[in-house]
């Protein structure tokens, strides 16, 4: 009897080569939970610092990201925010997610459906994991630059942006099936 063993999908920012990333990745991990996400960035963020402010940039016409990794299961990404800029009020299509604060400050202001609109500070060190349907829009504070990073479970699936987070649906349509190749 032959037994095939299907590839995992792993793909990690050129410039990230600390081994403790894919360790970190779980690649056969196909579902993480908010908290498994929570310690995915807060742990890139304390452990794998000096790579991610080597990729780190800022632009004051838009804010900047770079995608750190993506698995089947998981997608990472790094965000920079200088003072003033911010998201427009979305949520992540069903998928949950996580978001640690490298350096600096960031407003959150979010809703689940059929909630009250919440307001939070989050600084340097602190890590965030939420469920799906969560809406939020999210500034950069301060007087100084900020960046953080995120990961959301399962990846690659399309914000949906609101014109206010009052706008958010009592009620988010299920995530739609994903096919991947």
């Amino acid at each position: 009897m032959t037994t095939s063993i299907t590839p995992v999908s792993v793909e990690i920012h050129p410039q990230l080569t600390d081994p403790l990333l894919p360790e970190l990745l779980h690649p056969s991990r196909l579902l993480w939970t908010p908290r498994e996400l929570t310690e995915l960035t807060t742990t890139v963020t304390t452990e794998l610092t000096a790579g991610l402010r080597g990729i780190l940039r800022f632009d004051e016409d838009r804010r900047w990201w770079a995608r750190l990794a993506l698995t089947d299961g998981v997608e990472l990404w790094l965000l920079s925010w200088l003072p003033g800029q911010y998201t427009k009020p979305h949520d992540h299509g069903g998928a949950s997610g996580s978001f640690t604060v490298l350096q600096g400050e960031l407003g959150e202001e979010y809703r689940y459906p059929g909630g009250p609109i919440r307001r939070r500070t989050h600084v340097a060190g602190q890590g965030l994991g939420f469920g799906a349907g969560r809406a939020h829009q999210v500034t950069g504070l301060g007087d100084r630059p900020s960046a953080s990073v995120h990961a959301y479970s399962p990846p690659l699936v399309a914000t949906r942006e609101y014109a206010t987070l009052a706008d958010v649906p009592p009620e988010i349509p299920p995530l739609p099936a994903i096919v991947r190749s």
